[in-house]
């Protein structure tokens, strides 16, 4: 077809009702003139409408105060994904929500983007699983400067989330947390804390641009 061409999609024209309304009525009028000149009596206006009303009328039927109106379907989605679903996964991201979980903490965008941040300043971002242990963790990895390696990625976020609720010097990290406080408040409070003993030159060397997605082999998790 040529592009000058256009093909109407008005839809067709449908008479409005009152079109219909107003065919009875002029109807009914000549009806009645007829009736006058034949001698009958005359109704008024308002028995001619009375008229067509009861003609016309629609009928409601009656429901029983009995009855019982099924409530309304609501699907059920729930914010907290299981531990499972999250191993099964398998990436960073993945691993940062289940340091959350365990830590008790809101699985938010705040606080998963804080996490994912964080483990880039302790590994490369390919190999964030490097020892099983993305955030150089002390906590029972069995090297006190972070160096120690754990099992699998799993038991690796159960010592971070132990190690945030044991550690006095964590309580400013696990108040943000639990606040899902904007993400510079967290990060703030994760510099002073002394997990990292060069405070990460007080933020100086902290990187803000969007974390990869990137996922663990199966090994890393154990599986």
């Amino acid at each position: 077809m040529p592009k000058h061409l256009h093909v109407s999609t008005r839809p067709a024209f449908r008479r409005h009702a009152w079109s219909t309304v107003r065919t009875v009525f002029v109807s009914m009028i000549a009806g009645l003139v007829i009736m006058a000149t034949l001698g009958f009596s005359t109704p008024t206006q308002t028995d001619v409408f009375a008229a067509y009303i009861d003609e016309n009328a629609q009928s409601l039927a009656a429901v029983s105060p009995l009855a019982v109106v099924p409530p309304a379907e609501r699907h059920n989605f729930s914010a907290t994904p299981s531990p499972e679903t999250l191993i099964t996964s398998g990436t960073n991201y993945d691993w940062a929500k289940l340091v959350l979980l365990w830590g008790e903490f809101p699985i938010t965008e705040s606080n998963v983007t804080v996490v994912t941040r964080w483990m880039r300043q302790e590994n490369f971002v390919d190999t964030w699983y490097l020892r099983n242990n993305p955030l150089n963790n002390g906590w029972g990895s069995g090297g006190g400067g972070g160096t120690g390696r754990y099992v699998d990625l799993v038991d690796a976020a159960a010592n971070a989330a132990e190690a945030l609720h044991t550690l006095p010097r964590y309580s400013e990290i696990v108040a943000t947390l639990r606040a899902s406080a904007p993400t510079e408040e967290v990060e703030r409070a994760i510099w002073f804390s002394g997990w990292a003993t060069g405070m990460y030159n007080q933020g100086a060397h902290w990187a803000y641009d969007p974390v990869p997605v990137v996922t663990a082999p199966p090994s890393a998790w154990g599986r």
